[in-house]
């Protein structure tokens, strides 16, 4: 702008003043007032206003444009995070659909109690989504979430796929959350009563050989920027897209995600 405006005072004849050897103070005042009209009357131009608005403009545009690529990054690191799907991994759907609902969670969260049941119909609706379960158990929960979360492994173990999410589901519907809402003596007569031995499974848990597999993907979900549970990525397995779902979404909302997801392919 400053540029512009010294190129005007030299259009006007007024810079010749400013070479001379000495300055009167006429001359100077002369000056000063050149300079203020020439100021006043640029501000007052179309081409001042057009230049302020395009300065705007291309602001604005740099901003999103910084802010996209950061949200770019951001969303990068997380998929970097959460992928890949490993055997460590319980998978509920077809293990070779190609979107994956990674959800993590705490047993003793009533928004994942909530959410739960959601997450099932979505799958259930979309055959080509899975959903991946890992575990998040918030520290106020403890030490509830975190045996349930070691319980539901031991249900795994002895069970298989189907055992871990059949005695998951079942800590979801009984418990009354909040981080007491299912008594931890209760955690092994469950998996009797849904056929296991119960035997081995008070063995497995009282081993806490799962203990280090939970902390691991509580530390995973905090890499992935988890806060808060339920903790969900919508991911595209094929390409490595992702759609942070933050909360207890209902099923219309993850619907959305995953037509947002099928439509950036």
């Amino acid at each position: 702008m400053y540029s512009r405006i010294l190129l005007m005072i030299l259009l006007t004849g007024v810079s010749s003043l400013l070479w001379a050897d000495k300055l009167s103070a006429e001359q100077e005042v002369l000056i000063e007032e050149a300079v203020s009209r020439q100021l006043k009357n640029y501000i007052a131009s179309d081409a001042f206003q057009e230049a302020v608005d395009l300065g705007i403009i291309r602001f604005i545009e740099e901003q999103n444009r910084q802010r996209a690529q950061s949200e770019a990054q951001a969303i990068g690191r997380k998929a970097e995070a959460v992928l890949p799907i490993t055997d460590q991994d319980y998978i509920y759907g077809i293990p070779d659909a190609r979107y994956t609902l990674i959800e993590y969670s705490d047993f003793e969260c009533p928004f994942c109690k909530k959410f739960h049941p959601i997450a099932e119909a979505f799958v259930e609706q979309n055959l080509d989504v899975n959903w991946v379960y890992r575990h998040f158990p918030l520290d106020f929960h403890n030490p509830g979430a975190q045996k349930q979360a070691e319980a539901s492994e031991c249900a795994g173990e002895q069970a298989g796929n189907r055992g871990y999410w059949d005695y998951s589901r079942k800590i979801f519907e009984r418990t009354r959350s909040n981080g007491s809402g299912f008594a931890l003596d209760r955690l092994t007569p469950l998996a009797v009563e849904l056929g296991m031995d119960g035997t081995a499974f008070q063995e497995c848990l009282d081993s806490e050989r799962y203990r280090k597999k939970v902390r691991a993907q509580y530390a995973q979900g905090q890499q992935a920027g988890v806060t808060g549970t339920p903790g969900n990525f919508l991911v595209d397995t094929k390409t490595g897209k992702i759609v942070p779902i933050s909360g207890a979404q209902p099923l219309e909302k993850l619907n959305q995600a995953l037509a947002q997801l099928k439509g950036d392919k």
